[in-house]
């Protein structure tokens, strides 16, 4: 298993615990120096707020235990692709890296905002993608 895959699973849990409270199956770690240091999953029904986003639950969590604002050096993992909103959270944040599972054609950053993220951030899609994919599809199905 590739560290890419290691972290992404990690994401995947947190998709799970999203899924258990009835949220839509997002989750996001922040990893810094081969440690999580930031969780999160989307957040949005529990708490009433359309910016609780797995991604944005992560990055406070991270940057709070960096006790600073800046994630560089750091790489976020996220089991979708980021919406446009967390993509510019991520730029301005100045995160080294994003992973993500599955691409969002509807709603992703890489459709209304390529160059949100900070100038030298690198991006790499896919990882996991038909595993994050199935917990999205499974979740909308039984919506439906």
């Amino acid at each position: 298993m590739s560290t890419d895959e290691k972290y992404m699973q990690e994401a995947l849990k947190e998709a799970r615990a999203a899924l258990a409270e009835g949220e839509i199956p997002i989750g996001a770690v922040v990893v810094c120096r081969d440690r999580v240091i930031g969780r999160g999953h989307n957040l949005t029904e529990t708490l009433h707020d359309v910016t609780a986003h797995a991604e944005m639950q992560a990055i406070t969590a991270a940057t709070d235990w960096l006790g600073g604002k800046y994630l560089q050096d750091c790489t976020l993992y996220v089991t979708l692709e980021p919406c446009v909103m967390c993509a510019g959270a991520l730029g301005w944040s100045q995160c080294s890296r994003v992973v993500y599972g599955a691409p969002d054609p509807r709603r992703g950053f890489q459709l209304y905002a390529p160059r949100a993220l900070h100038p030298k951030a690198q991006v790499t899609d896919g990882v996991l993608a038909d595993e994050c994919l199935a917990l999205l599809r499974d979740f909308f199905k039984k919506k439906r």
